[in-house]
């Protein structure tokens, strides 16, 4: 199923987007995490990492938004991007999860060749519990979430399912 966002934008609803969790988490932070990809089959790959982080004793998933195709920003001569929203609770710190979120991108291949280059899987930390952090390698909120349409937009709809 698709539903048209505006002219180059559409919210997919795939398996596991949106997805939310009957089960109740022990974990002790809440964590919201942006995901995106443009290399060949993301959503796909998105079906992959909700199995991985499943599986994973790390995070427990317990929202996730529709998948949002939107053009690229910034280098623009690349595939459309595919992007959503996680919410997780994990018992990790920040920068523990930074190198957790990290490592699951090295291992769905991700190369990092230039800036806002084409990518298999892209993973932002956009919020963590209420806490602001400013430092060279970690900043939280995400700096750039609020111009995003690609986390805005999946964000919003999250915000009305949470909200029931």
């Amino acid at each position: 199923m698709e539903w048209k966002y505006c002219n180059d934008m559409k919210l997919h609803f795939d398996k596991n987007y949106p997805f939310t969790t009957p089960k109740k988490s022990k974990k002790a932070h809440l964590a919201t995490l942006g995901i995106g990809g443009n290399i060949k089959n993301t959503r796909r790959r998105f079906q992959k990492l909700f199995i991985y982080l499943s599986k994973s004793n790390v995070v427990d998933i317990l929202y996730t938004s529709p998948i949002l195709r939107n053009p690229p920003f910034g280098y623009t001569k690349q595939k459309d991007f595919y992007n959503a929203v996680i919410i997780v609770k994990t018992d990790l710190n920040p920068n523990n999860l930074l190198k957790f979120v990290l490592r699951v991108e090295q291992f769905f291949k991700r190369d990092r060749s230039f800036k806002n280059s084409p990518r298999t899987l892209d993973i932002d930390i956009i919020f963590f519990d209420k806490i602001t952090i400013n430092r060279e390698n970690l900043v939280i909120p995400h700096p750039h979430y609020q111009k995003r349409e690609s986390v805005l937009i999946p964000l919003a709809y999250l915000a009305k399912r949470v909200q029931r």
